[in-house]
Order: C-alpha cells, then sequence, then structure tokens
C-alpha cells in the first residue's frame, strides 16, 4: 500500500519510510542484491511478456480479422466517397471535396492539395516524435531496470560512507517517482482503449476490438495522442452509422474531459505522489518549453524535484535544530 510521505512540523518523514530504511539497510545493496534485482527484472519481463502473449491469444485472432476486414472496406469508403455514396456521399455531392482535391493535385501537386503544409508537416513531426519517445522510453526503462541498480552502486561508492544511507533514501524515492508515473500512464491507456472499445460494442461499430487497441496506443502520446484517436474512431463510427458517430464524439468529448481533470490528476497523484494541482501545472509547464516531449517528461521531473526538495529541506532543518 502506498502511504504518501511530506515533511512534518518537526520536518520528518512519515515514521513508516524511516523504520523501514533504518531496519533494512539501504535499497541498493552490493553484490547480492544487484543480482537479485537483474534476475527479479528478467521475471518480471518474461511475466509480462507471458500475460501478453496470452491476452493476443484470445484477441489476435479477432484483431487480424477485423485489421483485415477494414483494410478490405477502405477501397470501397474511398469509392464511395469520390461517387457521392454512402455516408461521406455528401462531402462529394454537397461540397465537391474530391473535385476540388483533384484540381489542387492537378495544379500545385501535395503541397497545394494539404494547403497547410506548415502546419500539417509540424503535427506530422509532433507524433513521429512522441511515437518514436515512447518507444525509446521504453526500452530504456528496461535496460534502467536491468542495470540501473548496479551503476547506482557505484555511484554511491564515490561518496562518504556517511551520507550513503541518506542518498539511497533518497534514490529509492526518485526510482518509485519514475515507476509509478510509467505504471499510471499505462493504466489510463488501458482505461482509455478499453472503455472506447466498450462504447463502439454497444453501439455495433465493427473493428472494434481494433479500433480499442489504436486508442490505447495513441493515448500513450501525452496532448495529442487522445486527440488523434479521437478523430480516426470518430470517422469508422461515422462510416457505420450517423448515431454512432455522434455517440462516439460526445464519447470522446466528455472522456477527454475526464482523463484530463480527473484520470490523470488522480491516478499520477497516487503512482507519482504528486498533488493533482502539481501534475497540471507540471505539464502545461512542460508542454510550453518543449512541446511532447516536454509534457513526456513533466510529470517524472516534477515528482524527482520534489522528492529531492524535500529531502533537503528535512536535512537543513535537522542541521540547524542540531
Amino acid at each position: 500500500m502506498l502511504h504518501r510521505w511530506r515533511p512534518s512540523a518537526s520536518g520528518s518523514f512519515t515514521s513508516g519510510r524511516r523504520r523501514s530504511f533504518s531496519s533494512s539497510g539501504s535499497w541498493w545493496q552490493p553484490g547480492s542484491r544487484s543480482r537479485c534485482c537483474g534476475s527479479a527484472t528478467g521475471t518480471v519481463m518474461l511475466l509480462a511478456i507471458a500475460a501478453i502473449a496470452a491476452i493476443g491469444a484470445l484477441f489476435i485472432p479477432t484483431l487480424v480479422d477485423q485489421v483485415s476486414g477494414f483494410a478490405r472496406k477502405v477501397p470501397d469508403y474511398l469509392h464511395d466517397l469520390t461517387k457521392g455514396r454512402g455516408r461521406l456521399g455528401f462531402l462529394q455531392t454537397k461540397y465537391h471535396l474530391v473535385d476540388k482535391a483533384r484540381t489542387a493535385l492537378h495544379e500545385g501537386g501535395a503541397k497545394k492539395l494539404f494547403g497547410l503544409t506548415g502546419t500539417a508537416v509540424a503535427i506530422t513531426k509532433s507524433v513521429i516524435t512522441a511515437v518514436v519517445a515512447t518507444v525509446t522510453i521504453v526500452f530504456m526503462t528496461f535496460f534502467m531496470l536491468l542495470e540501473g541498480p548496479s551503476w547506482v552502486e557505484r555511484l554511491f561508492g564515490l561518496m562518504r560512507p556517511q551520507s550513503q544511507k541518506r542518498w539511497r533514501a533518497v534514490g529509492h524515492d526518485i526510482y518509485r517517482t519514475v515507476g509509478g508515473y510509467v505504471t499510471g500512464n499505462l493504466l489510463i491507456s488501458l482505461i482509455a482503449g478499453v472503455s472506447t472499445a466498450i462504447v463502439l460494442l454497444i453501439m455495433g461499430v465493427p473493428y472494434w476490438v481494433a479500433l480499442g487497441l489504436i486508442v490505447g496506443i495513441l493515448d500513450l502520446i501525452p496532448l495529442a495522442g487522445a486527440t488523434i484517436a479521437g478523430i480516426i474512431i470518430a470517422v469508422v463510427a461515422f462510416l457505420h452509422s450517423i448515431p454512432a458517430g455522434i455517440v462516439v464524439v460526445v464519447f470522446f468529448v466528455v472522456y477527454q474531459q475526464v482523463e484530463n481533470h480527473l484520470l490523470q490528476p488522480v491516478v499520477y497523484g497516487r503512482t507519482v505522489q504528486l498533488s493533482p494541482l502539481v501534475v497540471l501545472i507540471s505539464v502545461l509547464i512542460g508542454a510550453e518549453l518543449a512541446g511532447v516531449l516536454g509534457a513526456l517528461a513533466a510529470i517524472p521531473v516534477a515528482g524527482t524535484l520534489q522528492v529531492i526538495l524535500v529531502d533537503f529541506l528535512r536535512s537543513r532543518r535537522a542541521a540547524t535544530s542540531g
């Protein structure tokens, strides 16, 4: 059970954490502890792969069928659109969208066809950057879990013996903060994917498993991910029926507000141990300073800074009182 830690009036941490470190020694132990961390990480990864394989055995056949069916339907959708038929036929019959696209492509190529080239390129670049960053973080997290304790142990070996206990405690809290952020991000994406799949299933939209998976993956991308997923799912829902499309649009508008203002602050507040206000402010500042990557790193950075600040205040109070 996670317990919050914060400096009290006397400048001390929650007694539980202090007792855990005083009774069990330091968190990162040389020798056997490092080897145990390596084997534990490998065991966890194997269990995760086994769980993914078990889930895949249940859903992958359905997913493959739905993706294949959707891929076969795309040419029909485009053909109906060019002929002014189907759910999106009004775009051609009323707005002559296909004719305008053909004219723009013939006169100015793809640059004129898309018009807002700079904006489109910027959005595409941001999405690709976010995807690459997410994949990179996943692999870095694995290798940090595998090799991190030995690196930290070498770093602690350079410190004075009397200060090692303090910095081991700080390192433990930082490690827990980053791990909590990864867990919280995966949990929120899982909620997004499952809830979307349920809504699509209720509305009778085909390919609901595949579309739910798309939402879960894209929701890992901060800021733009959920919006891109919502657009894709809404288009597919409108192709099925107008009522389904309207319901999906309303669902994503409501869910986006719930995720941004309820799920993220609450989940990250419990896993990273940050207040909801700090979570929101951190994401806004990170996005303003470094865009998507800044938003992705804002919460673990804020949690790390909180750990360091609280430890600094505690040690300073201890020094002045002593």
